[in-house]
């Protein structure tokens, strides 16, 4: 137990807090005015086997802040039971996340420190007749569990005795069985309505090197075994975890109480922390960074906390959305528009304003002499900001504006640049465009206009603006890539409805663009985070910036979608912050499939990985004989291991409901052939699945299902260029609209041109040909 000494507890400050009161300082309130405590202990207790997400921010702070409001003891521990999965390249990313995020533990452990101590806890269980070596098959383990509605039958090696199972245990840890040939399962009840408790798994034998301990063991604890223990034996108090395990609390309650004298820790639940167009899952994770979907746990795009801070995100502002969503029973979905709100709020009050042009278009100011520059002076900060501090701007003969402060054919109230029109240059004088320089592809590339010495303040009289906008001076402007990201799912919950959340991928998720930053950023720090005007809030990317190239990442737009409504005090969200999701059930980290894997099946995982298939999908291929044997027959026809595997994954398994292969009215060959339509272009994604759905109706080969409904993806530009010519002039206010700055209506277009083919055409070519029509 802990050894830590036992002050006595004034109660918090409500004004110090670094959690606000909740169900769970309630709880510890109440714990430490009837003496069942002196000391809070708690634990943050991630697995080393990915990165954390922003769904840890949560836990981190409940664990780690309550300790240190209630002047107790956190500890940070690994729960490192699984050697196939874990690196110790995973626990430097975790210590560098949550100091990140402003946190200190008092004691670092490893779950691994215990092996031994959790052996001994295991032949005690033996020894009480609380435990016993099976040696059934995994299947077989399943089989006789029984259903929700059936009770599960007991194993025939339930019974062996005392005596038998010290003996097989210790074999076990010797390494002189096999993997899967004997497990360690708790003695509980088989008919028990938890399913849970009906004998759980307790070890298992892998005879993989443990990153900490080597070859040392053989066996290594289940999570649901190890976790409850190693809690026990640190002293915590006050066990905090989702609410996916609140159906595991009736075990840890069992194996602590045969293990441990009170005062032994009790769990508590807490809704995890939800937003939409975000996955947290970590096998969903490791998809995305194993599949190339991402460049890597630290992309930009990603929900880890690595990701967000290489994005530009505070650890303010991620304590700011923690502190507003609350800590609750109740599952939720936030709205993603919260965590943009608490980014912004956090970032207007230490953002300088500079300007940037991210589409550049050449200004020539006819009536500055040919080399002459002049010196202004800019504030940083907006007047509603109470800061000091100014930056030299220079003005030249030679300006960059942005393309879409300019139109040609200007509708109805535009109030930027035009032919003829004045506009004042933000900060600077006013000018008036005079000539309009066309390409060869009738493409505006330069604007020849006037500035208005006198027009720095007050306009002289007779001069009128339509508006204001940004601008740098062309000499003195330094090259600067842009990384405009967005969210990386395009549906509030991707993968509902049981569709592969790969498809719901976001592809604008991230644009980079080539343009100019103003010469004020060079010397400032490189972290400094600025609001570059109109476009955003970005910081320098410190990975690929070089001070000759500087790279910027968009860390959130400036359009505050949250709305004025959602402006709540830090006394919490409005209502309408999250909304109860009954129908998508939040679950923890789904069962990890390789280690599930047999001997004999794990030589094909590894065959499937080396061609390049996804982790889990190669796992589960190498897991079913059937699909073993369909998936080489297939990839014989077809020679694309990674698109094959998608298929048999993510649909035919799906199709399969418990049936045979041979039952399926298509073989291999068609199977085969339809994936090849699919990634050669002919068909769409979308018309893919409608073939498939057709053929497993048993209407026909892949080629008659196309043709019969003409579903052959349409990729030449000259039958599509009428379309287009249709659809734009059919949306006249739209397209005025999009070249007067609403860039974001091409989805719009995009849209209607795929309507009018009914989905046949070829998306990308489709936007390319809106482009160049759009200009």
């Amino acid at each position: 137990m802990s050894e830590h000494p036992e002050p006595e507890f004034p109660p918090p400050d409500d004004d110090a807090r670094v959690v606000r009161p909740n169900f769970i300082t309630e709880v510890i309130d109440a714990d430490l005015e009837a003496g069942r405590h002196r000391t809070v202990v708690t634990r943050f207790p991630p697995e080393p086997n990915g990165y954390l997400h922003i769904g840890h921010a949560m836990a981190i702070m409940l664990n780690l802040g309550l300790a240190d409001d209630y002047r107790g003891h956190a500890n940070l521990r690994f729960d490192d039971t699984n050697p196939i999965t874990e690196d110790p390249k995973f626990v430097a990313a975790m210590k560098a996340d949550i100091a990140w995020l402003g946190f200190e533990w008092d004691n670092l452990h490893h779950a691994s420190d215990y092996f031994e101590t959790l052996y001994g806890l295991a032949l005690r269980l033996i020894e009480q007749g609380d435990a016993y070596v099976d040696s059934l098959s995994e299947e077989e383990i399943r089989d006789y569990r029984g259903t929700v509605t059936e009770p599960g039958q007991p194993s025939p090696y339930r019974n062996r005795t005392v005596t038998e199972n010290l003996a097989l245990f210790e074999g076990m840890r010797k390494g002189d069985f096999g993997e899967g040939e004997h497990v360690l399962r708790a003695r509980i009840d088989m008919a028990a309505r938890n399913m849970i408790m009906r004998d759980p798994l307790l070890y298992r034998i892998r005879h993989t090197p443990h990153y900490r301990t080597g070859s040392e063991w053989h066996i290594y604890p289940m999570y649901d075994f190890a976790h409850p223990l190693s809690d026990a034996i640190e002293g915590v108090t006050h066990s905090l975890c989702t609410l996916e395990f609140e159906n595991n609390r009736e075990f840890y309650d069992w194996l602590v109480e045969r293990l441990f004298d009170e005062p032994r820790p009790h769990q508590y639940e807490f809704a995890r922390l939800n937003l939409e167009y975000l996955i947290t899952s970590k096998r969903k994770l490791i998809q995305l960074v194993e599949g190339g979907y991402v460049s890597g746990w630290d992309d930009p795009r990603m929900p880890t906390l690595a990701g967000l801070r290489r994005r530009g995100v505070t650890p303010e502002a991620l304590r700011d959305l923690v502190d507003r969503t609350g800590v609750t029973k109740t599952n939720a979905r936030n709205d993603y528009a919260l965590l943009e709100y608490a980014i912004r709020d956090d970032l207007n009050s230490r953002a300088p304003r500079v300007m940037a042009v991210i589409d550049p278009l050449k200004v020539t100011i006819t009536n500055l002499p040919n080399g002459s520059a002049k010196m202004l002076d800019a504030p940083y900060w907006p007047h509603d900001v109470p800061k000091d501090g100014s930056r030299p701007l220079p003005f030249s003969g030679s300006l960059w504006i942005e393309r879409a402060d300019f139109s040609e054919a200007p509708p109805e109230g535009w109030r930027r640049l035009s032919p003829g029109g004045s506009v004042r240059l933000r900060h600077a004088y006013v000018i008036t465009c005079d000539e309009v320089i066309t390409g060869d592809d009738d493409r505006v590339v330069e604007l020849r206009c006037r500035y208005h010495p006198d027009s720095r303040g007050e306009l002289p009289a007779g001069l009128a603006v339509s508006g204001v906008i940004h601008w740098l001076s062309a000499p003195q402007a330094v090259p600067a890539e842009f990384r405009l990201y967005e969210r990386l799912f395009s549906e509030p919950v991707p993968g509902a409805g049981g569709k592969p959340f790969l498809e719901d991928l976001n592809l604008e998720s991230l644009l980079q663009k080539r343009g100019f930053v103003e010469p004020s950023v060079v010397n400032d720090p490189s972290d400094t985070r600025y609001q570059f005007e109109r476009h955003g809030y970005f910081w320098r990317d410190a990975r690929d910036s070089t001070r000759e190239g500087p790279v910027f990442n968009r860390i959130v737009t400036l359009r505050d979608s949250w709305g004025k409504a959602a402006r709540t005090s830090k006394a919490g969200p409005t209502k309408n912050a999250a909304r109860v999701d009954e129908a998508q059930p939040q679950t923890e980290e789904k069962p990890d499939l390789v280690a599930d894997l047999t001997a004999a099946q794990r030589p094909l995982f590894e065959r499937y990985r080396g061609l390049g298939v996804a982790r889990d999908e190669a796992a589960l291929i190498a897991g079913d004989s059937e699909l073993t044997t369909f998936f080489d027959e297939v990839l014989s026809a077809h020679d694309d291991p990674v698109a094959v595997a998608n298929w048999v994954v993510n649909d035919l398994r799906r199709e399969l409901k418990g049936r045979a292969l041979s039952d399926l009215p298509f073989d291999v060959g068609a199977f085969a052939r339809l994936i090849a339509l699919a990634d050669d272009g002919t068909i769409s994604t979308r018309a893919a699945k409608e073939v498939f759905e057709a053929m497993v109706a048993g209407e026909g080969d892949p080629d008659g299902i196309v043709a019969a409904r003409g579903l052959k993806q349409v990729s030449d530009a000259g039958a599509l260029e009428p379309l287009i010519a249709k659809v734009l002039g059919d949306n006249p206010d739209k397209v005025a609209a999009f070249r007067g700055g609403k860039t974001g209506l091409l989805g719009f277009f995009v849209g209607q041109a795929m309507r009018e083919t009914r989905g046949a055409a070829n998306p990308q070519l489709v936007r390319e040909l809106l482009e160049r029509a759009l200009g």
